[in-house]
């Protein structure tokens, strides 16, 4: 388990405070759906996956799903 990386190299990550809120939230609520859209259950919170695919560099805003197509992964 991850502990949370410090909130100021998310940050420096996304670029201010309000994006990475809003890039983490919209990001939770995209995994949430399709986990019950297929009927898995989470093993985690979304949120927590969120975040860390920000610190990792798996999410960045250039790279966020739009709310008309799906990510495949």
């Amino acid at each position: 388990m991850m502990l949370y990386p410090p909130v100021a190299d998310l940050i420096n990550k996304v670029g201010s405070s309000y994006a990475l809120v809003n890039l983490v939230a919209k990001r939770a609520r995209h995994i949430s759906a399709e986990a019950e859209k297929n009927g898995e259950p989470l093993t985690k919170k979304a949120v927590s996956t969120a975040i860390e695919e920000v610190y990792t560099g798996k999410l960045t805003l250039s790279s966020e799903p739009s709310a008309d197509t799906s990510e495949e992964e």
